[in-house]
Formats: C-alpha cells, sequence, structure tokens
C-alpha cells in the first residue's frame, strides 16, 4: 500500500514539475499537499520536495489562479497565494503589462467576491487576509503611479456595502503598517516617500470615510477595525484631522465609555496623547483631552481603587485595558508634563499620576515596565529641578530662595509656611505622589546582578544559572529612579523602607519575595543619603536583618536572609569603614555563612568578602580600637578553618581579598607584609611542596591526572593572589620559581613526545589537553606577575635579570619546537607583557624572543585569516610591543627578518578582522613615527619600503572592506606624502638608471600615483586625479581637511557610489557616541548614589 502510494506522489510530482502542455492539474496538487501536510504520511518527504521544486518553476504563478479557484485542500490555495505573492514581489517588473492587469483584476475581483459574503468571509477569513495582503504587495509595486484610481476606488466601493466596507478597512491598515512600519529595508527611499505623499494628499477621502462610519455604522466588527485603521493612522495624518475635527469628541464621549470599543479607542487616544514636538498652540487641547479622558475614566474606576484582583481575575480584555491605560499616561506624561502642571489642570495631572501608581501596582512586568519609564523621566525632572534651585540659592544676593520653593536641605515634602508659594514649589505638588511610587519601586525592586540566589519556578531557593538581562537593565532603571527620589525625600524613603522592614522581623508580611525587593531597593540607594543619615538607617537595618537571621529556621529562609544581608552590607562599604565594630561583625558573619552548603550562599559570602576587602583594606590591615592585633594577623591564623567548606574557585577568591588587603603599604600599615604573605601561603605551599617531593622520588608521579589538577589549583590560587597583592608577591615567587619552570618543561616534554608517537591529534586527547591547561596557569601567573611588578620588591632591572633567562628555554624553546596545534598562545602574551613592562631593561633579549615566536606564528597566522584567532592577535600585539618599547631591537634582527615584520604589518592591516587590521595601521603608524626619529636607519628604510606602503595603505582605503579604518588611512597617507614633499626622503624612491634627468622624489610619487589611480578606476578622468594627487602633496591641509578631500575622493569612485559609505564617517559618529557616553557618566558622577559603590574609585587607598 506505501509503495503504491510513494509511486503515486511520485507520479504525481512528474506531472506537475513536467506538465508537457497538459492542462495543471489541481487535484494532484491537492494529494501531493495532503502529503506534505500528514505528519504520519510516509511520503511527506518526497512531497515537501515537490513543493520546493514546484515553487521554483519560474511559471508556476501563472496557474495560481486555477489553483485558487479549484484546489480542495485549503492548504493549496494558500500554496497558490504564496507563489503568486512571489512572483509580484521579484517579477513584478518584467512582467508585460497586460499579464500585471490581468493579476491586478484577478486579486481585486477575489477579494471583492470573498468580502462582499457575510458567510464565505466569516468561513475564510484567514484565506481573505492573506488575499489581502497579497493586494497589498500588489499597491507596493503599482501605487500610485500605475494605479491612482486606487483610494478613490476603495472609497467608492466602501460605500456600497458594510462588508466590504470592514475588509477595505482592514486593507487601508496593512497599507499604512506597510508604508509606514515596515517599508525600510523593503522599499527603496525614493518609492517610499512617493507612496507617504500619495497616502497623505489622499487622506482627506481615507478620513471622512472613517468619520462617516464611526458617526452612521451599527455594525460592531466594522466599527472596531475602524479604529484600528485609524489607530494606525494617527502617528502621521496632519494635525488638522485630529483637532480641527470631532475626532477627539468621538473618540472620548462615544465610543470610549462603550466596553466593546474601549481597548481600540483607548490605543487611538495613547496615540494622540502621545504625539511630541508640537507648537505651544497646542497645549491647551492637550489639557483638555487629559480632562476629559480622566472624567471618562473616572465613571469606570476611582484613582483609589485597588487594581491588582481585577487584573489578577479579569479577562483578557481588562487586562489589555490596564495595559493600554499605562501606555496612555506614559506617553501623555513624557509629552506633555510641563503643560499639564499649569493651575487649571494640576488636580487633573495629581488624579492622573495616581491612576498610573495603582497600573503600576499590577502583578505583570511589561506593564510595570511601561510605567516605570513615566517614573524615571519624573523624577530625574524633579532632581533636576531641585539641584538647579538651590545651585541659584546659593549664588550671592539670593537669599531666602529655599525658604521660598521649599528645596532646601532636610529634603522634607512639608508645605512651606506661607500657601501661596505651595503652588510654585513642583516638588511640593507632587509630594504625596512620589509617596506612593516609592511604595511601589521598593516592593517592584527588581533582582541586582550581584545577587545569586533565586526561587526557581517551583517555589525553591536555587543558585542562578544565568543571567536575566532584561531584568538587569530593569534594576538599572529603578535603581537610578529610587535614588532620585531618596534625594527628594530622603526621611520618606527611609521610613516606608524601616517599616516595611519591621512588618518583616514582626512577621506581619514575611515572605522571601517581600525582604528580597526590600533588600535590594535598600542596598539600591548606596550613597543617596548623608553620612549621617546613611549611619542612622543601617544600624538599625543591620541590627534587624542578623536578628531575623537568628529567628527564621529552616535552610532555604536561613539561606534568603543571608543572600540579602550579603547584599545589603557590600553596597556600604562608606559605612562599614567608619564603623569598625559593624565591619567586624560583618565579617564574621561572611565567615559563618562560608561554611553554609546551600546553592549560592557560598559564593555570595566570598563575592561579598572580595567587595568588603577591596573597599575597607585598610581597617584590616591597621590595628583598630579595643582590639589587640590588626584583624588580617588573626585571619591568616584562622583561615584553614574558614575555607575549610569552600569550593577551590570560592577558595580562590578568598585569597584574592585577602591578597587586597595586604596589597595596601599606606603609612598607617604597620603589619610584616611580607610576612603575613608568607604565613598566607602555607597551605598551597605545603601542599606543592608534597608533589615536588614525590617527583623528585619518580618524576611519572607529575603526569597523574589528579596530581595536575592539584598543580592547576595550586597556580590559580597563586595568580589570585598575586593579581590582588602585587610586586610584594616576588616574595612567594621566589620560593617555588624553579620548580614552575621545571613543571612547565615537563609536561611540554610529555606533550611533544605523545604527538611524535600518535601525530597531530593528540592534542585532542584529555591527558594532553590536562597538561597544556597547567601550561596555560603557569604562563598566565607569569602574566600577572610581570604586570603587577615593581619596585621595591620586583625592579624592572632585577627582574630583567632574574627572571628572563631562566624562562627563554623551557618556555620559548618549547614554543619554537612544538606543532602549530600546541602553541599556546598565552607565550605570546607572556613575552608582550614582558617588553611592554621592563622596557629597554631587555632591548638585548629581544632578538632571541623575536627568532622563537617570529617565524613560525607567522606561518601558522598567514595560510588564512581565520585558523588561530588568538594567536594572530597576540602576535600583532607584541609587535606593536617591541616597535614602541624596544624600537631599536627591531634592526638588531637579521635583514630578511626585518622585512618579514613590516610584511606581517602589512598584512595585519588588510586583514578582515577589524581588531586586528586597526592594530596593524596604528603599528605601522608608530613604526613611521619612530623610523622618522631614528636617523640612522630612516633612508634605507624609505627606500625600501615607502613606495610599497603608500600602494599598501591606497589599495586597503579602497577595497571598500576597512571603511572603519579610514581615520587611519588618512592619519598615516598625510604623513606619508608629506614627507615626501617636505624632502625629508634624500635618496631616490625611483631607479636612478630609468629616470630622466631632474627627477625628484616629489615629481615622481606625483606621476606614479596618479598612473596608479587611472589603471585601478577607469571612470575617473585625468582631471579628478590630477586634482585629487595635488591635493595630497598641499602641506597646508590639517588632518581633517585631508580627511574631507580623501573622502571626497572615494565617494566619486563607481565602486563607493552605489554603497553605504557611513563607516568613512565612523570617526565622526564615534566621537558623538563618545560625546553622549561622557556626558552620561559626568552626571552619574554628579548625582550622589548613581554611582555603584564598586565604581567609585577610593583616593586614599
Amino acid at each position: 500500500m506505501a509503495a503504491a502510494a510513494a509511486t503515486s506522489i511520485e507520479a504525481a510530482a512528474q506531472k506537475l514539475l513536467n506538465p508537457n502542455g497538459d492542462e495543471f492539474d489541481v487535484s494532484l496538487l491537492d494529494d501531493v499537499i495532503t502529503a506534505a501536510y500528514s505528519p504520519t504520511d510516509p511520503n511527506r518527504a518526497m512531497a515537501n520536495k515537490t513543493l520546493m521544486a514546484l515553487q521554483e518553476t519560474p511559471n508556476v504563478w501563472t496557474k495560481a489562479d486555477a489553483i485558487l479557484e479549484r484546489a480542495q485542500n485549503p492548504q493549496s490555495r494558500f500554496f497558490g497565494l504564496q507563489v503568486l505573492d512571489d512572483a509580484i514581489r521579484t517579477r513584478w517588473n518584467v512582467l508585460p503589462a497586460d499579464q500585471r492587469d490581468g493579476i491586478k483584476n484577478y486579486v481585486v475581483g477575489k477579494v471583492i467576491q470573498v468580502s462582499s459574503d457575510e458567510s464565505l468571509a466569516t468561513h475564510e477569513k484567514v484565506f481573505l487576509s492573506k488575499l489581502n495582503l497579497t493586494l497589498v504587495q500588489i499597491l507596493k509595486q503599482e501605487w500610485p503611479h500605475n494605479w491612482p484610481t486606487f483610494i478613490p476606488d476603495l472609497v467608492g466601493s466602501s460605500k456600497t456595502s458594510e462588508l466590504l466596507c470592514e475588509n477595505n478597512m482592514q486593507i487601508l491598515k496593512l497599507l499604512s503598517e506597510e508604508i509606514f512600519d515596515f517599508s525600510r529595508d523593503q522599499m527603496v527611499t525614493l518609492k517610499v516617500k512617493k507612496m507617504k505623499e500619495s497616502l497623505n494628499s489622499e487622506f482627506s477621502a481615507i478620513f471622512h470615510l472613517c468619520e462617516f462610519i464611526l458617526e452612521h455604522s451599527k455594525h460592531p466588527s466594522l466599527l472596531k477595525v475602524t479604529l484600528q485603521t485609524l489607530q494606525r493612522f494617527l502617528t502621521w495624518i496632519p494635525l488638522g484631522f485630529i483637532f480641527q475635527t470631532n475626532l477627539v469628541d468621538t473618540l472620548l464621549n462615544k465610543f470610549f465609555p462603550e466596553p466593546l470599543f474601549r481597548n481600540d479607542t483607548l490605543d487611538c487616544l495613547a496615540e494622540i496623547g502621545s504625539l511630541t514636538d508640537l507648537e505651544p498652540k497646542y497645549d491647551p487641547i492637550f489639557c483638555q483631552l487629559f480632562v476629559g479622558f480622566l472624567a471618562r475614566l473616572g465613571n469606570i474606576f476611582s484613582p483609589e481603587t485597588d487594581l491588582t484582583q481585577p487584573f489578577e481575575n479579569g479577562s483578557d480584555e481588562d487586562c489589555i485595558f490596564i495595559q493600554r491605560l499605562a501606555l496612555f499616561f506614559t506617553g501623555f506624561l513624557k509629552a506633555h508634563l510641563k503643560a499639564l502642571e499649569g493651575p487649571e489642570t494640576q488636580q487633573a495631572l495629581m488624579a492622573g499620576l495616581f491612576y498610573l501608581v495603582r497600573v503600576s501596582e499590577v502583578d505583570d512586568v511589561e506593564i510595570f515596565r511601561i510605567c516605570l519609564e513615566a517614573w524615571h523621566m519624573i523624577a530625574h525632572d524633579l532632581y533636576q529641578t531641585d539641584v538647579e534651585f538651590r545651585t541659584r540659592s546659593s549664588l550671592p544676593g539670593a537669599g531666602g530662595m529655599n525658604d521660598v520653593l521649599n528645596l532646601g536641605a532636610g529634603a522634607s515634602d512639608q508645605p512651606p509656611t506661607n500657601p501661596a508659594t505651595a503652588a510654585a514649589s513642583r516638588k511640593f505638588m507632587y509630594g504625596p505622589v512620589l509617596t506612593g511610587v516609592r511604595h511601589v519601586m521598593i516592593a517592584k525592586m527588581a533582582k541586582p546582578e550581584e545577587v545569586l540566589i533565586v526561587e526557581d519556578e517551583n517555589g525553591d531557593i536555587v543558585r542562578e544559572t544565568t543571567k536575566d538581562t532584561d531584568v538587569i537593565a530593569q534594576y538599572k532603571t529603578m535603581r537610578e529612579t529610587l535614588v532620585y527620589l531618596t534625594h527628594l525625600n530622603c526621611d520618606d524613603t527611609e521610613s516606608i523602607m524601616l517599616a516595611k522592614l519591621t512588618a518583616q522581623v514582626n512577621g506581619t508580611e514575611w515572605s522571601w519575595n517581600n525582604l528580597n525587593t526590600l533588600c535590594w531597593a535598600i542596598g539600591s540607594i548606596s550613597g543617596a543619603m548623608s553620612e549621617d543619615e546613611e549611619k542612622r538607617f543601617l544600624v538599625t537595618v543591620i541590627k534587624d536583618l542578623l536578628g531575623l537571621c537568628e529567628q527564621k529556621r529552616g535552610k532555604d529562609n536561613k539561606a534568603v536572609i543571608a543572600s540579602n544581608i550579603m547584599y545589603v552590607v557590600g553596597q556600604y562599604p562608606r559605612f562599614l569603614k567608619a564603623h569598625w565594630k559593624f565591619l567586624k561583625t560583618v565579617v564574621n558573619k561572611l565567615f559563618e555563612f562560608m561554611h553554609e552548603v546551600h546553592p549560592g550562599v557560598q559564593d555570595m559570602a566570598c563575592d561579598t568578602f572580595l567587595k568588603i576587602a577591596t573597599k575597607c583594606k585598610r581597617k584590616f590591615v591597621t590595628l583598630q580600637i579595643d582590639e589587640r592585633v590588626p584583624f588580617i594577623t588573626e585571619l591568616v591564623e584562622t583561615m584553614p578553618s574558614i575555607i575549610s567548606d569552600l569550593e577551590p574557585h570560592q577558595v580562590q577568591a578568598f585569597y584574592e581579598a585577602v591578597g587586597c588587603m595586604l596589597s595596601d603599604k599606606g603609612p598607617a600599615v604597620t603589619v610584616d607584609r611580607a610576612e603575613l604573605l608568607e604565613k598566607l601561603m602555607e597551605m598551597p605551599n605545603r601542599r606543592w611542596k608534597m608533589i615536588m617531593d614525590q617527583a623528585n622520588t619518580n618524576v611519572e608521579s607529575l603526569v597523574v591526572p589528579n596530581t595536575i589538577k592539584e598543580i592547576t589549583k595550586i597556580l590559580k590560587t597563586n595568580n589570585k593572589t598575586c593579581s590582588s597583592i602585587g610586586s610584594i608577591y616576588a616574595n612567594q615567587l621566589q620560593t617555588f620559581f624553579m620548580d614552575l619552570l621545571n613543571v612547565y618543561k615537563v609536561y611540554s616534554e610529555r606533550i611533544s613526545i605523545t604527538i611524535a608517537q600518535q601525530g597531530p591529534g593528540a592534542t585532542q586527547l584529555s591527558l594532553v589537553r590536562t597538561m597544556r591547561s597547567a601550561k596555560k596557569e603557569v604562563l598566565r601567573l607569569l602574566v600577572v606577575f610581570i604586570e603587577k611588578s615593581g619596585p621595591p620588591e620586583a625592579d624592572p632591572q632585577a627582574v630583567a635579570q632574574g627572571f628572563l633567562p631562566p624562562v627563554l628555554d623551557p618556555i620559548l624553546g618549547d614554543y619554537q619546537r612544538n606543532i602549530p596545534n600546541a602553541r599556546d598562545p598565552e607565550v605570546l602574551t607572556l613575552f608582550t607583557t614582558v617588553v611592554e613592562k621592563l622596557k629597554g631593561h631587555i632591548v638585548g633579549d629581544v632578538p632571541r624572543i623575536m627568532e622563537a615566536v617570529f617565524e613560525c606564528t607567522l606561518q601558522m597566522i598567514t595560510a588564512n585569516f581565520e585558523d588561530f584567532p588568538e594567536h594572530r592577535l597576540r602576535f600583532f600585539e607584541f609587535i606593536r610591543a617591541v616597535n614602541s618599547h624596544c624600537f631599536q631591537a627591531l634592526f638588531n634582527i637579521p635583514p630578511e627578518h626585518q622585512k618579514l615584520v613590516v610584511d606581517s604589518v602589512v598584512w595585519a592591516m588588510k586583514h578582515t578582522e577589524r581588531n586586528i587590521s586597526d592594530t596593524g595601521l596604528n603599528i605601522l603608524h608608530e613604526l613611521l613615527q619612530n623610523v622618522g626619529k631614528a636617523h640612522n636607519i630612516a633612508q634605507g628604510f624609505y627606500q625600501q619600503y615607502l613606495l610599497a606602503l603608500i600602494q599598501d595603505v591606497f589599495a586597503v582605503m579602497t577595497d571598500r572592506l576597512h571603511k572603519s579604518g579610514f581615520k587611519m588611512h588618512a592619519t598615516l597617507l598625510r604623513y606619508m606624502f608629506h614627507l615626501v614633499q617636505m624632502n625629508h626622503v634624500t635618496l631616490p624612491l625611483f631607479d636612478p638608471a630609468s629616470a630622466s634627468a631632474g627627477q625628484t622624489n616629489p615629481a615622481f610619487l606625483r606621476d606614479h600615483i596618479s598612473s596608479l589611480l587611472i589603471q585601478s578606476f577607469p571612470n575617473l578622468t585625468r582631471t579628478q586625479v590630477s586634482t585629487f594627487v595635488e591635493g595630497m602633496f598641499d602641506l597646508k591641509m590639517d588632518l581633517p581637511t585631508f580627511k574631507t578631500h580623501l573622502r571626497d575622493f572615494l565617494i566619486q569612485l563607481k565602486e563607493f557610489s552605489a554603497e553605504d559609505n557611513s563607516g568613512l564617517f565612523g570617526e565622526e559618529q564615534d566621537a558623538e557616541a563618545r560625546q553622549q557616553l561622557e556626558a552620561r557618566e559626568a552626571h552619574r558622577i554628579a548625582v550622589p548614589g548613581l554611582l555603584k559603590p564598586s565604581e567609585i574609585i577610593d583616593e586614599d587607598l
């Protein structure tokens, strides 16, 4: 049976794809489509393949009418529409006029046929909507130039039948969406412009049709679609249609009160309310609209109504209504807040804001995020006003302004004593609303990034596995809003938070979510209070939270409270620094949490400990009141028991924190840092010594997988300690430096032997990968040590003499000898760091380093642009470091290697990876500048390379793949052309034997570049080229003028003229983005509390 079916599908496919002059058999198509859409049909794959092949058949669209008329399977008809759509989109302009008219007339006739019959339109609803989309595709091709009567025809036919009218409204809605919303990527700009102009000029007829329907129709579905269509038009229609007609009145008084039309009407009103950048003459109209809307809304519910239950238990329509209410108020307030603050509408504004508070309270994230936009804007605006008045009042001769405007210190919302001045105070006017907003913000605070413990969908407390970027963005906006609200009235924020905390402690409002949001809110306003206010507030908060931790039973409860304690204390380093007793209590509590095995608690404890150690390090290394010794002395003594339950990565974070404390070498620090470091590293050093003792007896013990993993853990601990403690780590490194290199050597040799025996594929073996990870840790530790090295413990000269010679053979030799896949890019990072840090102290060693890494790496990365991406970036960073800090060494290497250096730089700037091409351009610029200063080598370098470099930069600039590097292309060309023009190049760039008498470098370069450009770009005239080349030699041109000259030339080129050339203006765009970022950062710095404590640089540390 299955075989017979397969044969029939195959035969059908054959007949459909090769009709041989027979009429197209729609019933066969039905069979194929039935098989394709049946999940259990064994011939489904073959049927799908047939449909794809049929779709690609050039003239299949000519069968669309037969398919649409005769197909029995609904999916067959959709297939017919699909092929027709494809033909309209891709072949319309090559079809003969009679075929275009035939398609157009057929589609229009079919639309009218289906939409004029009520039962057919209902039954074929999906088909009709697809048919409408096909008609819109035709309109995008034909209207207005080939079908100027479309709008009048549509409007005329709408008046003949309400059913037809309803579908015509759908077509108009789709047309508006296509032109104004989705056209950017699908139609050329000129076409979109013409269609917009046509729709605008003919909108009068459309509007009058809508007006007529809204006034006279009793057909609910027609009225609904008319309102929806109108909403699409409201963003772009001339304002006269909105404000000089009865439209607003009709919407507000006829349709908004009716539940059936309420949501669509509210959509229209939200669109009108959010219109911005209008003339001031429209302000009274918007105020009137707002007042009228509130009157109508008041008939539905009052501003005091709690919407949380109606939203939770209401219908979908109720939920949509509340969401659209949020959009209406947010859009209206963002566009017209200042206009609504006038005396006549103040009361309505406050009522509207209270409505928005109620809407903000409903349990829906998307609705809250809509409302949050408005609250952030209002809080920021009020804060700015507050600051401006305070600044002005502090100027000479402005005494008493604080009292008049009620904007003085103390930040209270109490009304001024003189009622006449109350109206002048925006802050006072908004006071009651802002209290409601504070309640909402605190109750709905989003989770900060630092909190790792969350409640999952099953109600269990677990460690967070992924970051939710939407929640992080929401937290950032909420945090800023709450900071502004705290500045506007610190007392109110504090009293709300403390009341909510009391309700947690006494159990009346206890829940994980309530405690979480409260503590996240408390942590988010760090820095927004004065130091005295913060002290009073935090003493209560920390005491209550610690008490709550003792009071509550159950692992999950304790985990939630612990995470909140850790988050809050981590946000207030200023308070902890000023109150040692609290700081000590908090740190000891963190040590307790480090034994709590609930997922996430230990991670947060270690993260918080590191955060506190970074910000309060001096407190731990100096003697505090009532203490016998500095805290760190006791800490290193008791450390084994503190970290006994931690995982390896947590132990490493702990070592980083203690290293951070020991990095403080200020004058007040009297502890012996070297002795404490030795004590700190006792545990890893003891374990390291045991491993080395075993290796001395039997070197094979080093390649046992568990031993390799143990070594890797010890190295990671050392790495973290070194990164935080700084140059004093030299004392620790000395204790096992030679062992470290021997371990590296053993692993290198073992890897090489394995590869020799088993071939290049051996790099994927588990043991080889484990050994390579240990080697990488050795390299990372050495990189960090070099980065952190410095006097007095690790003087550059001492490091160059003591550190470098032993490292060269085990690391460099291994890199050079190994196969490409076994070479670690960290080796290049290490020697880049060595060159950058030790500079002139290692000039003599650079040729040896280059000999080992240069040629073998170049062979790896020049085969193509894809392989070994890490090596290629690290390699060019190494070249750049040598060029910047040990330039002379580049000319102490053999001449063939010098050429390789220049070739590699040129190769880098031709790279399609932007960061590599940018690095290449920067290296070349620095190289040319260094050569210019080295008179002994400059002329030889110019004679050998300058002409080729100019050609290479031109080639990269005109290849259309490197537009982002335009600024540096211009900088390099200007530098090189001006070198020649100013006669700084004294040796000939040409062959003197074949040159005419009196030939000069500037004249030769002019002719050479002109010939090159005429050959490369035949569309350019000699005059264009001559003008361009002369400009290149113009010494009066500064860099901006030179760039404009180059940019104009590039845009003339045929290859560039049809492209997006925004990349050529990248520098200006980057500068604008940078200015905006700097302005934002300056604002964040200016507002106390907007910067997180971790972002604030402590000047005293």
